[in-house]
């Protein structure tokens, strides 16, 4: 995960890219020095979850931990402010919105996901293609490219970037956008 945290800050870095990455607790316990060399570059961490697993028909119990024990991880390492969720798989289900709501949590989801399509995912000019092609105002892209397994990803990156960058597109933070979006609809 480091070595390739490397390779992306580069990428990122070269092209002025600010990114939010949500992280589990697991990853932040394993790796404690990713979230201040995220932090560092001028990106945003979110909480994703301590363990990753779909957070539907679990207690109310359950989901607290999962999500305040990853948020004092991510406090520990850095993290002020507003500390966005993302579910892990997207999925809500009755309790977690629930949870979300009474401790005015921000669910973040997304509307462009390449890699949810096994054709696509393995192939580096297929993901950036599906990516621009579904890519509009406003859009958040789902990508993985701190994992091993998603080395296709990795290299559709940089293509990505620069074809979304020529249709006039602008990179920004949930945060960012979030602002923006409030700023636009009250």
């Amino acid at each position: 995960m480091e070595i390739l945290w490397g390779s992306l800050r580069q990428i990122l870095q070269t092209e002025q890219i600010p990114a939010t990455f949500f992280l589990t607790g697991k990853e932040v316990a394993q790796h404690p020095d990713l979230v201040g060399k995220i932090l560092a570059a001028g990106h945003q961490v979110g909480n994703h979850s301590y363990h990753h697993q779909r957070l539907i028909f679990k207690t109310p119990g359950y989901i607290s931990r999962e999500l305040e024990q990853t948020d004092e991880l991510l406090r520990q390492q850095g993290v002020d402010g507003v500390i966005y969720f993302r579910p892990p798989y997207g999925k809500k289900l009755l309790l977690l919105p629930w949870y979300l709501m009474k401790h005015h949590r921000v669910s973040v989801t997304w509307d462009v996901a390449p890699e949810n399509f096994p054709k696509v995912a393995k192939d580096p000019q297929a993901l950036a293609d599906h990516t621009v092609k579904h890519t509009k105002a406003g859009s958040i892209i789902l990508l993985h490219v701190m994992y091993d397994s998603r080395a296709a990803t990795m290299q559709a990156v940089p293509e990505i970037i620069r074809r979304l960058k020529a249709q006039g597109y602008r990179f920004v933070t949930v945060h960012e956008l979030l602002k923006k979006e409030q700023a636009v609809h009250g």
